[in-house]
């Protein structure tokens, strides 16, 4: 029970991620609060991680754990960059759609695009739920692309589609990776800290060519802290140890917590409001996901997102 919480939490601060940049300072970019976030976030992340990491070792036997090899530490690195490309994606795509449209998108692509990427790895036969699953997902992400927010005079935003799909993208292979790692042995904190270590490496490499003069501001600090601590650190140790304890399936489930704590926030605290066809589109997309977890659920495979050699 306490793995199924840790992940309900860690969706529940996903999800104010889109409507902390709303409520932020003017003069911002999604490249400036993505790499300022990455900085922060990524940083406490692996601080955090790694003294998890450091206790978890002391009760491992040295015989128990895997070999670091460079195969490893590449592997770990490509989760650190899906991170860091993440957050301007991300951001790119609620400035543009709205954060209820934006973020929906995003986090509607990204099962879609790993059961995708599994498929195009591994080469087994997605199931009949999942291809219908998937067809449903679909359709409502495209119905939210035509829909977007009541009252515009145009649909979505297509730059901001993309930006939103493309973060659906990098979480896609995130899960794979990270899902990899895990079947290999390796403890959830180890992982973790290494993503969080080495996108905050990246995002400072960026860091000295953005504007980040509004993190002088008492709004921009605090938006910065919050989406760095809260939304990265103390969400991403929340999310990989609760995945440590259940199936993909399962916290990928639970993780649709995070759209409708965005769709919830973004209506209710910023006021927008969805146009007729575009709730349309959050239906099917939620019935898509909810066919998908459903037919998920009696999979006997503990890792339905793990990639084959």
């Amino acid at each position: 029970m306490l793995h199924v919480l840790a992940v309900l939490a860690a969706a529940m601060l996903f999800g104010t991620t889109g409507t902390s940049q709303a409520l932020g300072p003017d003069g911002t970019t999604p490249l400036s609060i993505g790499v300022i976030r990455m900085v922060i976030g990524g940083t406490g992340l692996a601080l955090l991680a790694f003294t998890l990491a450091a206790r978890h070792a002391r009760r491992t036997a040295p015989t128990d754990r895997p070999r670091l090899d460079a195969r490893t530490l590449a592997l770990m690195a490509v989760t650190g960059l899906c991170l860091a490309l993440y957050q301007p994606l991300f951001f790119l795509g609620t400035a543009r759609n709205g954060v209820a449209v934006g973020t929906v998108i995003a986090l509607g692509s990204a099962p879609i695009l790993a059961g995708l990427l599994e498929w195009a790895l591994t080469r087994r036969l997605p199931s009949p739920t999942w291809m219908g699953a998937t067809a449903l997902a679909t359709a409502g992400v495209v119905l939210l692309g035509f829909g977007g927010e009541a009252g515009a005079t145009t649909g979505t935003d297509p730059v901001g589609l993309l930006g939103s799909v493309g973060a659906g993208a990098t979480f896609a292979v995130i899960a794979n990776v990270q899902r990899r790692l895990l079947d290999e042995g390796w403890d959830p904190f180890t992982v973790v800290g290494a993503m969080g270590a080495s996108s905050a490496a990246l995002a400072a490499l960026v860091l000295p060519f953005v504007d980040v003069t509004w993190l002088a501001t008492s709004t921009g600090l605090t938006m910065a802290l919050w989406l760095g601590l809260a939304t990265i650190s103390i969400a991403y140790v929340l999310f990989t140890w609760g995945l440590s304890g259940l199936t993909a399936a399962t916290a990928a489930t639970l993780t649709l917590g995070e759209p409708l704590t965005a769709s919830i926030l973004g209506i209710v605290v910023l006021g927008e409001r969805l146009s007729v066809l575009a709730i349309v589109g959050l239906i099917v997309l939620g019935a898509g996901l909810v066919l998908l977890a459903w037919g998920s659920r009696t999979t006997r495979d503990p890792a339905p997102f793990a990639v084959e050699a």
